[in-house]
């Protein structure tokens, strides 16, 4: 536990850092800008989504609101909501958040580090009856991804975080599509 409490402090630290030295940089660069071109927009709304309906029965949904501090650095939060069902064996339902901070090296290079905090309830049918389960989850992502056009990005981010026994994620490894508008 005081592992995943210093990784969480550290990352919370690197991103409020990171966002002061680059607005420091952008608040002492005198730039001269034609009133004729258009203002480059920094609020960006994006939405991750999935269905998936083999062996059961997945849906997710996860939008998110960015901020584009430079063209090379965004950050920002959104939430986070699942439902998965195996027929007559188990229903899971996940809601809640996430923080996320995107670097982009190159323009076509996209990386990242994600925070996730969830919280889980799970229905399991046995012989015995119905159990139900309900805690919280912690998953702390870093990614690589490659951007397809400046909308649309795929890659795969994997969970610092991850215990088999106890994720509600299946897998330390997730791929990813980022779409923004």
């Amino acid at each position: 536990m005081k592992l995943k409490q210093l990784i969480i402090v550290s990352l919370i630290a690197f991103c409020l850092i990171s966002t002061c030295q680059n607005l420091s940089a952008q608040t002492t660069t005198i730039a001269v800008v034609d009133s004729t071109s258009q203002k480059e927009k920094r609020l960006i709304f994006g939405v991750g989504f999935g269905l998936n309906f083999v062996g059961g029965t997945n849906i997710s949904l996860s939008p998110n609101l960015m901020y584009k501090v430079s063209n090379k650095f965004t950050f920002g939060a959104g939430v986070q909501g699942s439902y998965s069902a195996i027929k007559d064996l188990q229903n899971t339902t996940t809601i809640g958040g996430n923080v996320v901070t995107q670097y982009n090296p190159i323009p076509q290079i996209l990386t990242l580090v994600e925070f996730v905090e969830l919280n889980v309830s799970t229905e399991t049918e046995s012989p015995e009856g119905k159990m139900k389960q309900t805690y919280w989850d912690s998953a702390l992502f870093v990614g690589a991804g490659y951007s397809i056009t400046p909308k649309i990005a795929i890659g795969a981010k994997y969970n610092l975080l991850y215990n088999e026994d106890e994720s509600v994620y299946s897998s330390p490894v997730i791929p990813f599509v980022n779409i923004t508008f």
